[in-house]
């Protein structure tokens, strides 16, 4: 019988370390799988090719990872064979190995139907479904189930269920079976099957060297109406990386599969990429702009992994950047081209701030590429992602952009068809540009933001005056590093003068050393720097500059970026006063703001953003850095008291934005009619703080799309209003998953400070609310957490919420719930007080007996700080 599968690790939390590394003794050269589904009984049966690896000569074990599978039978070159079986896998003892190849073939039994934790094969409402990355396919069959040991797969799939998927080319089918055959060699983690009662969204691409390629999105029944955009955005990706990148798809069909059951966003497996379907299916009833833009750059993504991924995989999982961060840095670019770079940039930069920044700032702080790990799970982190692809951004931005191109095909070239490491990427930069980059890679090996200071001087002259700027950067330390070298730092730097006119346009400057001059000669006049243009490098600008200098930024900057941060900095400036101090509103961060909102020459996208307050928690970060406790609940108090202002300085023009940002006919999800009604919302959440709703809900009631219909509904609830809506949005939309995941969310996301933790309590008892579903869990619990003085509330009652449901969750998926428990990273921000029962909350979950590897780590790390 097979034992039903457990989320408790197999055996003692273990450190891994980067320095350990040692090639696989075996080389493996063809795979066969068999899977004759059953819910509760699935067979795996596997014919594995192996050879002895040159990498590793002499003799040596044969070890097979392997996890919660019960071993039927076990077979080497057609003899039965007894291997030492443990927790966590099979060996085969080298002296009954044969000295050259060999074939081994097994037999397990897996339980998908008790899979809770969606890793390995698992059902998702009676369809079968993979997960691999990192670690899942040891889950399924014995393997060596590591990312340098690639094979060619041939899989047959056995079941009565009508569509039949895994990775590659079909090459056979009939009744109640399916051959796949995958001729690209390949990690056990791209693996992919997909059993289930599908439909097919077809489409055709064809290669700009005239194949045809079939694609498909397949969905459950009732989901085909959701699938265009997705595959225009396909398409789109296809067509873009042959352009920008040169690179062909190299199969003769690309399939995606919808699953609603799926721990992460999406999975590249080759040819069959499995996607979550919140981020695949979209129609304008069912879907806000912003949820069409981020199906747009997935898709791109993980179609961008078949070369820089997949063609072109990590040599083990420290190695994890190497693929996460170019492939970020690819569909960033992507999303620039299709959209608008500059808001593209904006929007990035919020999110590493918001993400990546607390995390290097606090207890999770770690390299770009760590030295060890307990759980590679826990390593999917915006360190890996974004800050990854920042290190990508910045090493275009030091060598060019056709040494960049050039690097970029050799990459390819060289390496093609193998598990890289980060040193193989680097090599091929020097050797295109004949650069040495050993000081560059400390930004791979050392964790932690660095903090850049800036010093001015200015000198007349007769024939001109020079302005000097000396730049200082401070690498912080972090967890386990105490001490850091000086970092290459690329520093984009404009000069303006007095009249608002450019002078000096961006310059490149090229930071090596911790003290560092840069002088511009010939000027007329003292200029005004514009700095880190583009936000050319992840650090933290630390500059005193007065209000009359951001004002004069927000008013003439030409790099749309700084512009934007102009008008954030001041924003912040002016919450950080009436935090600490008490002050009222300046005027010159009103009536700077309302320029821009009514300068119909700027993007109406930029607009929005700009008039887009600092959160909450980014205040919190901001006074921390200053050297303030900061209170949560002073923080809401001051930003909703600054939204007023805001709101009392715009109402003249107000109705009028509103209007004009209305869009007529047919809705288009591309960024100039998204940009639009992205500002008129805008406009709506202003005058709602003016006239008690009355505008909202006229436009709630008269929306023709989700963007307005739910865009409306979060600015009644932020503002005390919408009991009525909120019932009919839920009423409306009760059998639509997806959307309730909305309903759900913004609920607790504009909950007031003290009824945030009563309202996960009340949604969390109704019976449409599943735990076992990653994207309700994160809709709940998710939205708490985010809702900052919510969760911070002086009650505690936030932390004990989220820690009561972590704690539920964890046996039944690990994964999810420990990275939820991120949410505590920032309790050295905060007072004694709230550091105390957040650090009991973490106490609390580590006491809990049978904690996954996953959440004993994170919280532990979390606590040791």
């Amino acid at each position: 019988m097979s034992a039903p599968i457990s989320a408790q690790p197999a055996a003692d939390p273990r450190t891994v370390y980067l320095a350990d590394y040692q090639p696989y003794p075996f080389v493996l050269g063809q795979v066969h799988l068999t899977f004759r589904l059953a819910p509760r009984a699935t067979r795996v049966l596997a014919r594995l090719a192996f050879a002895p690896n040159p990498a590793r000569p002499g003799r040596h074990d044969l070890r097979l990872h392997g996890e919660r599978i019960v071993l039927i039978s076990a077979r080497l070159d057609g003899q039965p064979v007894t291997p030492a079986l443990d927790a966590e896998g099979m060996t085969i003892a080298a002296a009954d190995l044969p000295n050259g190849a060999f074939v081994l073939e097994t037999e397990v039994e897996i339980s998908p139907e008790t899979n809770t934790a969606l890793e390995g094969l698992y059902m998702s409402k009676g369809m079968y479904c993979t997960q691999c990355e990192a670690e899942g396919f040891r889950k399924i069959t014995y393997y060596p189930d590591r990312p340098d040991v690639m094979a060619r797969f041939k899989v047959r799939v056995e079941s009565d269920l009508p569509v039949l998927l895994s990775n590659g080319n079909p090459v056979g089918q009939g009744q109640a079976w399916a051959e796949w055959d995958d001729p690209w060699p390949k990690p056990a983690y791209l693996f992919a099957l997909v059993a289930g009662d599908l439909i097919a969204h077809p489409g055709e691409f064809i290669t700009r060297s005239g194949r045809k390629v079939a694609l498909n999105i397949w969905v459950r029944p009732g989901d085909e109406d959701r699938c265009a955009w997705g595959m225009q955005a396909l398409k789109a990706s296809m067509t873009w990386d042959e352009d920008v990148y040169g690179r062909e798809y190299d199969l003769n069909i690309f399939n995606i599969v919808a699953v609603d059951d799926f721990n992460m966003g999406a999975m590249e497996n080759k040819g069959l990429n499995i996607f979550n379907s919140k981020v695949v299916l979209a129609s304008p009833d069912t879907a806000t702009d912003d949820d069409f833009a981020r199906i747009e750059a997935i898709i791109a993504h993980e179609y961008f992994h078949n070369w820089t991924g997949n063609r072109i995989t990590c040599r083990d999982w420290f190695q994890l950047c190497l693929k996460e961060g170019l492939t970020v840095f690819r569909d960033q670019q992507f999303s620039g081209d299709i959209r608008s770079h500059a808001f593209k940039r904006i929007e990035d930069v919020l999110m590493l701030r918001a993400r990546q920044f607390r995390e290097d700032q606090g207890p999770l702080a770690h390299a770009v590429r760590p030295e060890s790990f307990v759980e590679i799970n826990n390593f999917y982190t915006a360190t890996i992602y974004e800050k990854g692809a920042e290190i990508i951004g910045m090493l275009k931005r030091l060598v060019g952009d056709a040494d960049y191109a050039r690097a970029l095909d050799l990459y390819f070239q060289r390496h093609d068809g193998q598990a890289a490491t980060i040193e193989d990427w680097l090599k091929v930069f020097e050797d295109t540009t004949g650069r040495d980059l050993t000081q560059f890679k400390r930004w791979y090996s050392e964790a932690g933001t660095p903090r850049l200071g800036v010093h001015e001087a200015w000198a007349a002259g007769s024939k001109g005056g020079t302005y000097t700027l000396t730049f200082t950067q401070v690498n912080p330390p972090t967890p386990g590093q105490p001490d850091k070298g000086a970092k290459v730092i690329p520093i984009a730097v404009g000069l303006l003068n007095p009249d608002g006119d450019e002078v000096v346009p961006t310059t490149v400057l090229e930071m090596t050393k911790p003290v560092q001059s840069f002088a511009f000669e010939g000027l007329s006049a003292r200029p005004i720097p514009s700095i880190l243009r583009g936000f050319s490098a992840p650090v933290v600008l630390e500059r005193e500059v007065p209000q009359s200098e951001r004002a004069f930024l927000l008013a003439h900057d030409t790099d749309p970026f700084n512009r934007w941060e102009a008008g954030r900095a001041l924003a912040k400036d002016v919450l950080a006063r009436m935090v600490t101090t008490g002050a009222k509103p300046a005027s010159d961060l009103l009536e700077g703001m309302a320029r821009l909102a009514f300068d119909d020459s700027l993007d109406p996208a930029f607009r929005a953003l700009a008039l887009r307050l600092p959160s909450d928690d980014d205040m919190a970060a901001t006074l921390h850095a200053a050297g303030h406790v900061p209170d949560p609940a002073r923080i809401h108090s001051a930003r909703r008291t600054l939204g007023l202002a805001l709101a009392e300085t715009l109402a003249p023009g107000l109705e009028k934005l509103e209007s004009a940002c209305r869009t007529e006919g047919a809705f288009s999800a591309e960024a100039g009619p998204a940009g639009k009604r992205a500002l008129r919302l805008a406009a709506l959440s202003f005058l709602t703080r003016l006239d008690g709703g009355t505008a909202v809900k006229a436009a709630f009631a008269q929306a023709s799309n989700m963007t307005e219909s739910f865009g409306a509904l979060a600015i009644l609830l932020e503002n005390g209003h919408g009991v009525q809506e909120l019932a009919a949005f839920g009423s409306r939309w009760s059998g639509d998953r997806l959307v309730m995941d909305k309903w759900f969310a913004v609920q607790v996301a504009m909950a007031s400070p003290h009824a945030a933790a009563d309202t996960v309590d009340s949604l969390t008892r109704r019976p449409d609310f599943d735990m076992k579903n990653p994207n309700r869990f994160r809709a709940v619990l998710g939205a708490l957490s985010a809702n900052h003085a919510g969760f911070h509330h002086e009650s505690g009652a936030g932390y004990r919420r989220l820690a009561d449901w972590l704690i539920r969750l964890d046996p039944l998926n690990p994964q999810t719930a420990s990275r939820m428990s991120t949410a505590f990273e920032t309790w050295p921000r905060y007072d004694a007080d709230r550091q105390g029962m957040i650090r009991a909350e973490l106490a609390r979950i580590l006491a809990t007996p049978g904690l996954s590897r996953d959440l004993s780590e994170m919280a532990g790390r979390m606590l040791q700080a």
